[in-house]
């Protein structure tokens, strides 16, 4: 857990930009930048903290090996060397394990092919160490590794996240074609509102871009409603560091909004909706929905923004 190493954090296509700005804030290093990934380092600790407060992030990537791999039987062998015991409970409610993977490779036309020769050096290294295998399957609730392997080169890693950080846990009512919540962020932060003026959203749909802005104008950590994540299902899981955590993060964020968010729609189904998701995101009191069409949205006199993401 205090191993440092290098961690990949991905994100929607385009916004690396405002994820390494976030990266950045937090105190950690650029080491290379991708139009859908940044790369930085620390540890699994560390880790924890960006599961916490990336707004931008889609995974959070702990690295642990890299090998030269130029065959099936190959990856299989450089994959079962990995002391998987010290990593992966073999009992227990934890233990289970999920394997996902990104292949560039012209021996291979599926990735499933991949990910089941991974599973099985893994489970087969535990049970030989330990008498005892985990479970696997393609639920993400649990351990998590992911596997990148492009012609000769493997790159594997421990995924933090789990599901996805987008799926914040408040958004129970979706629609239709919502927003992700990472990418939602990211477009509230190249405005470069950070809550002191208005936020109008009109077309608000389920209220993901009106929820987002109060999170960060509360300076609310975007983890903060997720109480399941990859790490917690790694060995040795220091939980009250995570308690800790959490606790800073709730002593630093606001109660109260300096200016007014508003979101409307013309269906009244989708502004009921969009309350229920705020409400489950605990904002619900400080956004003001209302039923109109677009043109008929409050604006304030003061000054502020208007963001709308129109029906296709």
């Amino acid at each position: 857990w205090k191993q440092k190493s290098r961690i990949l954090v991905t994100c929607p296509k385009g916004v690396s930009e405002y994820l390494k700005k976030e990266i950045e804030s937090l105190g950690f290093p650029i080491l290379r930048e991708i139009d859908t990934a940044v790369q930085t380092e620390g540890t699994l600790e560390h880790a924890m903290l960006f599961n916490l407060h990336l707004r931008t992030a889609q995974r959070v990537l702990y690295q642990l090996q890299t090998f030269k791999v130029i065959s099936p039987g190959e990856l299989y062998k450089k994959i079962n060397s990995i002391p998987w015991e010290a990593l992966i409970h073999d009992s227990g409610k934890s233990a289970y394990i999920c394997v996902t993977s990104i292949v560039e490779n012209p021996q291979i036309n599926d990735s499933r092919f991949v990910n089941q020769k991974v599973k099985d050096a893994i489970v087969d290294r535990i049970r030989d160490k330990r008498s005892r295998r985990p479970d696997s399957g393609a639920d993400k609730d649990k351990a998590v590794v992911h596997v990148y392997w492009k012609n000769d080169q493997l790159i594997v890693y421990l995924d933090t996240s789990g599901e996805r950080l987008s799926l914040r846990g408040y958004r129970k009512i979706p629609l239709l074609a919502p927003m992700q919540e990472a990418l939602a962020a990211a477009v509230i932060m190249a405005t470069g509102w950070h809550g002191n003026a208005a936020f109008v959203n009109p077309m608000c749909g389920s209220g993901t871009l009106a929820i987002e802005a109060a999170l960060i104008a509360l300076n609310r950590a975007p983890g903060f409603l997720r109480n399941n994540f990859g790490f917690m299902h790694i060995k040795d899981y220091p939980e009250e560091q995570w308690r800790d955590l959490r606790k800073k993060a709730r002593d630093y964020s606001k109660n109260t909004l300096p200016a007014k968010i508003i979101a409307t729609d013309i269906d009244d189904f989708a502004v009921n909706a969009a309350r229920r998701n705020a409400k489950t995101a605990g904002v619900d009191h400080l956004i003001e929905f209302q039923t109109c069409s677009f043109e008929n949205t409050p604006i304030p006199k003061s000054k502020g923004i208007i963001i709308l993401n129109p029906p296709y």
